[in-house]
Protein backbone atom coordinates (compact mmCIF):
# COMPACT_ATOMS: atom_id res chain seq x y z
CA UNK A 1 0.00 0.00 0.00
CA UNK A 2 1.38 3.30 -1.07
CA UNK A 3 1.65 6.34 1.50
CA UNK A 4 -1.51 7.82 0.32
CA UNK A 5 -3.69 5.16 0.58
CA UNK A 6 -2.27 4.60 3.84
CA UNK A 7 -2.46 7.64 5.20
CA UNK A 8 -6.43 7.51 3.91
CA UNK A 9 -7.09 4.50 5.31
CA UNK A 10 -5.78 5.86 8.94
CA UNK A 11 -7.73 9.00 8.44
CA UNK A 12 -10.72 7.06 8.28
CA UNK A 13 -9.49 4.65 11.27
CA UNK A 14 -8.49 7.63 13.55
CA UNK A 15 -12.24 9.71 12.92
CA UNK A 16 -9.38 12.69 11.46
CA UNK A 17 -13.01 14.50 10.23
CA UNK A 18 -14.83 14.26 13.40
CA UNK A 19 -11.73 15.53 14.99
CA UNK A 20 -11.93 18.55 12.84
CA UNK A 21 -15.84 18.97 13.43
CA UNK A 22 -15.00 18.78 17.08
CA UNK A 23 -12.20 21.47 17.04
CA UNK A 24 -14.08 23.79 15.04
CA UNK A 25 -17.02 23.28 17.68
CA UNK A 26 -15.17 24.28 20.47
CA UNK A 27 -13.58 27.25 19.36
CA UNK A 28 -17.07 28.42 17.88
CA UNK A 29 -18.00 27.86 21.80
CA UNK A 30 -15.07 29.38 23.07
CA UNK A 31 -16.07 32.49 20.96
CA UNK A 32 -19.22 33.05 23.13
CA UNK A 33 -19.09 35.51 26.18
CA UNK A 34 -20.07 33.21 28.55
CA UNK A 35 -17.42 30.27 28.02
CA UNK A 36 -15.13 31.49 31.01
CA UNK A 37 -18.20 31.06 33.39
CA UNK A 38 -17.86 27.74 34.13
CA UNK A 39 -13.98 27.24 34.83
CA UNK A 40 -13.95 23.62 35.16
CA UNK A 41 -15.90 22.91 31.93
CA UNK A 42 -13.85 25.53 30.01
CA UNK A 43 -10.35 23.93 31.12
CA UNK A 44 -11.29 20.60 30.32
CA UNK A 45 -12.35 21.70 26.60
CA UNK A 46 -9.21 24.26 26.21
CA UNK A 47 -7.33 20.98 26.85
CA UNK A 48 -9.33 18.68 24.51
CA UNK A 49 -8.82 21.35 21.77
CA UNK A 50 -5.25 21.68 22.45
CA UNK A 51 -4.89 17.58 21.79
CA UNK A 52 -6.83 17.94 18.87
CA UNK A 53 -5.39 20.64 17.08
CA UNK A 54 -1.85 19.39 18.14
CA UNK A 55 -2.89 15.85 16.78
CA UNK A 56 -4.32 17.06 13.44
CA UNK A 57 -1.35 19.09 12.73
CA UNK A 58 0.67 15.96 12.93
CA UNK A 59 -1.66 13.69 10.78
CA UNK A 60 -0.96 16.27 7.95
CA UNK A 61 2.08 16.82 8.29
CA UNK A 62 3.48 13.07 8.97
CA UNK A 63 5.34 11.53 5.55
CA UNK A 64 6.71 8.48 6.08
CA UNK A 65 5.34 5.04 7.50
CA UNK A 66 7.65 5.34 10.85
CA UNK A 67 5.17 8.91 11.91
CA UNK A 68 1.97 7.02 10.59
CA UNK A 69 2.81 4.18 13.23
CA UNK A 70 3.87 6.70 16.10
CA UNK A 71 -0.07 8.03 15.15
CA UNK A 72 -2.12 4.92 15.07
CA UNK A 73 -1.99 5.02 18.95
CA UNK A 74 -4.66 7.17 18.99
CA UNK A 75 -6.75 4.86 18.01
CA UNK A 76 -6.30 2.65 20.74
CA UNK A 77 -8.64 5.26 22.66
CA UNK A 78 -11.82 4.39 21.05
CA UNK A 79 -13.61 3.80 24.37
CA UNK A 80 -17.05 5.39 24.93
CA UNK A 81 -15.52 7.11 27.98
CA UNK A 82 -12.05 7.22 27.40
CA UNK A 83 -12.02 11.54 26.80
CA UNK A 84 -13.19 11.49 30.28
CA UNK A 85 -11.67 12.60 34.11
CA UNK A 86 -11.05 9.34 35.85
CA UNK A 87 -12.07 8.70 39.62
CA UNK A 88 -8.68 6.40 41.16
CA UNK A 89 -9.55 5.15 44.37
CA UNK A 90 -6.96 2.61 46.42
CA UNK A 91 -7.94 -0.02 48.73
CA UNK A 92 -5.36 -1.67 51.39
CA UNK A 93 -5.50 -5.42 51.34
CA UNK A 94 -5.47 -7.70 54.48
CA UNK A 95 -1.95 -7.65 56.53
CA UNK A 96 -2.26 -3.90 58.98
CA UNK A 97 0.09 -1.64 58.68
CA UNK A 98 2.60 -3.25 55.66
CA UNK A 99 -0.56 -3.38 53.37
CA UNK A 100 -1.81 0.17 54.26
CA UNK A 101 1.63 1.96 53.67
CA UNK A 102 1.50 -0.04 50.49
CA UNK A 103 -1.61 1.79 49.79
CA UNK A 104 -0.50 4.98 50.94
CA UNK A 105 2.47 4.75 48.20
CA UNK A 106 0.26 3.90 45.28
CA UNK A 107 -2.01 7.01 46.08
CA UNK A 108 1.28 9.29 45.81
CA UNK A 109 1.98 7.20 42.48
CA UNK A 110 -1.26 8.26 40.70
CA UNK A 111 -1.08 11.59 42.41
CA UNK A 112 2.54 12.22 40.75
CA UNK A 113 1.80 10.67 37.54
CA UNK A 114 -1.34 13.18 37.13
CA UNK A 115 0.89 16.01 37.94
CA UNK A 116 3.52 14.88 35.89
CA UNK A 117 0.32 14.97 33.15
CA UNK A 118 -0.52 18.47 34.09
CA UNK A 119 -3.66 17.26 35.01
CA UNK A 120 -5.35 18.32 38.46
CA UNK A 121 -5.50 15.79 41.25
CA UNK A 122 -8.36 16.61 43.83
CA UNK A 123 -7.69 14.42 46.72
CA UNK A 124 -12.03 13.28 47.55
CA UNK A 125 -11.70 10.91 50.50
CA UNK A 126 -9.06 9.14 52.66
CA UNK A 127 -9.21 6.77 55.48
CA UNK A 128 -5.71 7.14 57.04
CA UNK A 129 -4.76 3.82 58.81
CA UNK A 130 -4.39 3.77 63.00
CA UNK A 131 -0.24 3.43 62.15
CA UNK A 132 0.90 4.47 59.01
CA UNK A 133 -0.85 4.32 55.28
CA UNK A 134 -4.30 4.35 54.62
CA UNK A 135 -7.07 2.03 54.72
CA UNK A 136 -8.65 3.24 50.88
CA UNK A 137 -8.45 7.07 49.44
CA UNK A 138 -10.17 7.71 46.79
CA UNK A 139 -8.65 10.63 43.66
CA UNK A 140 -10.25 13.02 41.04
CA UNK A 141 -8.06 12.70 37.97
CA UNK A 142 -9.79 15.95 36.33
CA UNK A 143 -8.67 16.20 32.58
CA UNK A 144 -8.37 15.39 28.84
CA UNK A 145 -8.67 11.38 28.49
CA UNK A 146 -7.38 10.51 32.38
CA UNK A 147 -9.48 7.91 32.28
CA UNK A 148 -8.58 6.44 28.68
CA UNK A 149 -4.82 6.40 30.03
CA UNK A 150 -5.39 5.17 33.83
CA UNK A 151 -8.48 2.59 32.84
CA UNK A 152 -5.98 -0.50 32.57
CA UNK A 153 -4.50 0.27 36.38
CA UNK A 154 -8.16 -1.52 37.58
CA UNK A 155 -7.08 -4.31 39.29
CA UNK A 156 -4.52 -6.04 42.32
CA UNK A 157 -1.52 -4.33 43.25
CA UNK A 158 1.26 -6.69 44.64
CA UNK A 159 4.65 -5.25 46.69
CA UNK A 160 6.92 -7.47 47.52
CA UNK A 161 9.85 -5.89 49.54
CA UNK A 162 11.88 -6.15 53.36
CA UNK A 163 9.56 -4.57 55.76
CA UNK A 164 10.41 -1.63 57.09
CA UNK A 165 7.90 -2.31 60.00
CA UNK A 166 9.48 -5.69 60.70
CA UNK A 167 12.34 -5.34 63.14
CA UNK A 168 13.55 -8.56 62.00
CA UNK A 169 13.87 -7.66 58.52
CA UNK A 170 12.22 -9.99 56.97
CA UNK A 171 10.62 -9.37 53.20
CA UNK A 172 6.77 -9.09 53.36
CA UNK A 173 4.45 -9.19 50.16
CA UNK A 174 1.20 -6.58 50.27
CA UNK A 175 -1.46 -6.16 48.14
CA UNK A 176 -4.04 -3.55 47.10
CA UNK A 177 -6.89 -2.94 44.89
CA UNK A 178 -6.91 0.27 42.10
CA UNK A 179 -10.18 0.74 41.40
CA UNK A 180 -10.41 3.03 37.97
CA UNK A 181 -14.16 4.82 37.41
CA UNK A 182 -14.95 7.80 34.69
CA UNK A 183 -16.24 10.84 35.47
CA UNK A 184 -19.16 10.52 33.25
CA UNK A 185 -20.84 13.65 32.14
CA UNK A 186 -23.99 12.72 30.81
CA UNK A 187 -25.52 9.07 31.92
CA UNK A 188 -29.03 9.87 31.07
CA UNK A 189 -29.27 5.63 30.89
CA UNK A 190 -28.22 5.27 34.57
CA UNK A 191 -31.01 6.43 36.77
CA UNK A 192 -30.10 6.02 40.32
CA UNK A 193 -33.48 5.73 42.30
CA UNK A 194 -33.49 7.21 45.28
CA UNK A 195 -34.83 4.22 46.76
CA UNK A 196 -32.36 2.11 46.20
CA UNK A 197 -29.66 4.22 48.00
CA UNK A 198 -28.61 4.42 51.78
CA UNK A 199 -27.00 7.50 52.09
CA UNK A 200 -25.25 7.82 55.74
CA UNK A 201 -23.17 10.66 57.06
CA UNK A 202 -20.70 10.90 59.22
CA UNK A 203 -17.14 12.75 60.97
CA UNK A 204 -14.19 12.46 58.97
CA UNK A 205 -11.45 10.83 60.97
CA UNK A 206 -7.30 11.13 60.94
CA UNK A 207 -5.10 8.56 62.17
CA UNK A 208 -6.16 6.63 65.66
CA UNK A 209 -9.64 7.83 64.69
CA UNK A 210 -8.80 11.19 65.38
CA UNK A 211 -11.42 13.48 64.42
CA UNK A 212 -10.84 16.58 61.83
CA UNK A 213 -13.87 17.97 60.95
CA UNK A 214 -15.88 19.40 64.00
CA UNK A 215 -19.44 18.06 61.92
CA UNK A 216 -20.70 15.67 60.03
CA UNK A 217 -19.84 16.10 56.63
CA UNK A 218 -18.51 12.94 54.89
CA UNK A 219 -20.35 10.88 53.10
CA UNK A 220 -21.44 6.79 52.39
CA UNK A 221 -23.67 6.18 49.75
CA UNK A 222 -24.51 2.69 49.34
CA UNK A 223 -26.20 1.70 45.90
CA UNK A 224 -28.39 -1.25 47.44
CA UNK A 225 -29.01 -3.57 44.21
CA UNK A 226 -25.44 -3.58 43.50
CA UNK A 227 -23.93 -2.92 46.92
CA UNK A 228 -21.80 -0.58 45.67
CA UNK A 229 -20.51 2.08 48.28
CA UNK A 230 -18.78 5.47 47.51
CA UNK A 231 -17.36 7.93 50.12
CA UNK A 232 -16.49 11.31 50.10
CA UNK A 233 -15.15 13.32 53.03
CA UNK A 234 -12.70 16.20 51.36
CA UNK A 235 -15.26 18.86 50.60
CA UNK A 236 -16.23 21.95 52.52
CA UNK A 237 -20.05 20.59 52.87
CA UNK A 238 -22.19 17.19 53.26
CA UNK A 239 -23.75 18.48 50.31
CA UNK A 240 -20.63 19.08 48.41
CA UNK A 241 -19.63 15.80 49.04
CA UNK A 242 -22.78 14.08 48.71
CA UNK A 243 -22.73 15.23 45.09
CA UNK A 244 -19.16 14.05 44.66
CA UNK A 245 -20.19 10.71 45.96
CA UNK A 246 -23.11 10.63 43.72
CA UNK A 247 -20.93 11.58 40.29
CA UNK A 248 -18.30 8.49 41.26
CA UNK A 249 -21.44 5.92 41.70
CA UNK A 250 -23.02 7.24 38.72
CA UNK A 251 -19.28 5.81 37.01
CA UNK A 252 -19.50 2.99 38.32
CA UNK A 253 -22.98 1.47 37.55
CA UNK A 254 -21.87 2.83 34.20
CA UNK A 255 -19.08 0.88 34.32
CA UNK A 256 -21.65 -2.20 35.15
CA UNK A 257 -24.48 -1.04 32.93
CA UNK A 258 -21.56 -0.81 30.27
CA UNK A 259 -20.16 -4.52 30.98
CA UNK A 260 -23.29 -6.27 31.42
CA UNK A 261 -24.27 -5.05 27.80
CA UNK A 262 -20.76 -6.37 26.57
CA UNK A 263 -21.19 -9.55 27.70
CA UNK A 264 -24.91 -9.59 26.25
CA UNK A 265 -23.66 -8.78 22.91
CA UNK A 266 -20.95 -11.49 23.04
CA UNK A 267 -23.72 -14.33 24.15
CA UNK A 268 -20.73 -14.57 27.62
CA UNK A 269 -21.69 -15.73 30.77
CA UNK A 270 -21.37 -14.21 33.88
CA UNK A 271 -22.28 -11.24 36.07
CA UNK A 272 -20.47 -8.03 35.40
CA UNK A 273 -18.14 -6.92 37.58
CA UNK A 274 -15.57 -3.82 38.62
CA UNK A 275 -12.18 -4.58 40.04
CA UNK A 276 -11.63 -7.36 42.62
CA UNK A 277 -9.62 -9.13 44.51
CA UNK A 278 -9.27 -12.06 42.17
CA UNK A 279 -7.21 -10.43 39.03
CA UNK A 280 -3.91 -9.32 39.98
CA UNK A 281 -2.24 -7.03 37.35
CA UNK A 282 1.09 -6.17 38.28
CA UNK A 283 3.90 -6.83 40.65
CA UNK A 284 6.53 -4.45 42.61
CA UNK A 285 9.93 -5.98 43.90
CA UNK A 286 11.90 -4.02 46.01
CA UNK A 287 13.90 -6.57 47.28
CA UNK A 288 15.61 -8.65 46.75
CA UNK A 289 16.03 -7.34 43.78
CA UNK A 290 14.47 -4.11 41.92
CA UNK A 291 11.22 -4.94 39.19
CA UNK A 292 8.29 -3.81 37.96
CA UNK A 293 6.03 -6.69 35.87
CA UNK A 294 2.62 -6.21 34.67
CA UNK A 295 1.30 -9.55 34.05
CA UNK A 296 -0.92 -8.58 31.20
CA UNK A 297 1.03 -6.93 28.48
CA UNK A 298 4.51 -8.25 30.12
CA UNK A 299 5.98 -5.20 30.38
CA UNK A 300 8.85 -4.80 32.94
CA UNK A 301 11.68 -2.29 34.17
CA UNK A 302 13.93 -2.37 36.55
CA UNK A 303 13.24 1.24 37.27
CA UNK A 304 11.32 1.09 40.66
CA UNK A 305 11.66 4.28 42.12
CA UNK A 306 10.65 5.57 38.56
CA UNK A 307 7.78 3.81 38.71
CA UNK A 308 6.53 4.97 42.39
CA UNK A 309 7.40 8.38 41.59
CA UNK A 310 4.51 8.61 38.87
CA UNK A 311 6.31 7.90 35.55
CA UNK A 312 3.59 5.46 34.29
CA UNK A 313 3.72 6.72 30.28
CA UNK A 314 5.57 3.66 29.13
CA UNK A 315 3.67 1.02 31.03
CA UNK A 316 0.73 2.56 30.38
CA UNK A 317 1.26 2.25 26.83
CA UNK A 318 2.24 -0.89 26.84
CA UNK A 319 -1.37 -1.94 28.68
CA UNK A 320 -2.57 0.21 26.44
CA UNK A 321 -1.54 -1.58 23.00
CA UNK A 322 -2.11 -5.16 24.56
CA UNK A 323 -5.35 -4.22 25.22
CA UNK A 324 -6.07 -2.91 22.41
CA UNK A 325 -4.60 -5.99 20.26
CA UNK A 326 -7.00 -8.09 22.33
CA UNK A 327 -9.99 -6.24 20.65
CA UNK A 328 -8.29 -6.79 17.14
CA UNK A 329 -8.58 -10.76 17.97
Amino acid sequence: MDMEARKAQLAETLRISEKRDRIKQIELEMATPSFWQEHQRAAKLTQELKHLQDFVVEFDSANSDTELEKLESEAFFSGEHDDSSAFVAVHSGSGGVEAQDWAEMLLRMYTRYGERAHYKVYLLDKQEGEEAGIKSATLLIEGFRAYGKLKAENGVHRLVRISPFDADKSRHTSFALVEVVPEVADAKEIEIKPDEIRIDVYRAGGHGGQGVNTTDSAVRITHIPTNTVVTCQNERSQLQNKAQALKILQGKLQLLDDEKRRISSQNLKGEPVLASWGNQIRSYVLQPYQLVKDLRSGYETSAVDDILDGRLENIIEADIKYFANLKKG
